[in-house]
């Protein structure tokens, strides 16, 4: 469903993503790991047509958007949810759900609505509350909520957990898999890699902005320097 080939990705002089080539294919958890600052956000936000690539090509659902707006990549079927939420603060969560909705016909609306809220029930009891008052879990919830209003066939999160108590932690991580689940493919990037691997059918680990290991998810957990450096031993 998702190639990147050969991605370089500069931050004015700093060179950010290092010929970086891996792929997701459809009905996948694929997972990317790694430290802060190893390039994970970065990749995400160039798939999404945030950052441009200076090389290679990345391809989703057999066509190339490495030249594609990024609106228009939402409306053939990538959706993402960024680090830290970024919901619409001074808008009702309705609203934010709204907004995610604005490449989809009109008249499904309400449909796609009941359905995120059948999947966060949460939402539905704040429908009218001010994005800005909901606690993390809720606004990640939120977050990617609105990005299910686009029906994505690719959902990308980029450090769903982040900040959240364990107990919602281990919420969205069902969610996500109840997602995958159902039909949506998932690319995962996550700073707790016991959560993305146990829920991931393979992973990529990246250091300083190139892929320097690649395995199923189980052997990844078993990797004895995937464990020293990002699993806790």
């Amino acid at each position: 469903m998702l190639k990147v080939t050969n991605m370089n990705v500069y931050y004015g002089n700093i060179y950010a993503i290092k010929d970086v080539n891996f792929d997701v294919g459809e009905g996948e958890i694929v997972t990317l790991i790694g430290a802060n600052g190893a390039g994970k956000s970065t990749i995400l936000k160039t798939i999404s047509g945030l950052l441009r690539s200076k090389t290679g090509s990345i391809s989703f659902a057999g066509e190339e958007i490495n030249h594609t707006a990024s609106h228009a990549i939402v409306k053939r079927g990538l959706a993402h949810v960024p680090e830290g939420r970024r919901v619409f603060l001074q808008m009702s969560v309705r609203e934010n759900l709204e907004m995610g909705h604005y490449t989809q016909p009109g008249g499904t609306m309400d449909e796609r609505i009941a359905q995120v809220y059948d999947k966060f029930p949460r939402l539905k009891e704040r429908r009218k509350q001010m994005a800005g008052t909901l606690s993390g879990g809720e606004q990640q919830m939120l977050a990617m909520g609105r990005a299910l209003m686009s029906r994505p066939k690719l959902l990308m999160l980029d450090e769903p957990s982040m900040g959240l108590a364990p107990l919602l932690v281990e919420q969205i991580f069902e969610i996500i898999k109840e997602l995958n689940a159902a039909g949506v493919t998932i690319l995962l990037v996550e700073q707790n890699a016991n959560m993305a691997l146990a829920v991931a059918h393979r992973g990529y680990v990246l250091e300083t902005g190139r892929i320097v290991t690649t395995d199923n998810a189980a052997a990844l957990l078993q990797d004895d320097a995937v464990r020293k450096a990002y699993l806790g031993g």
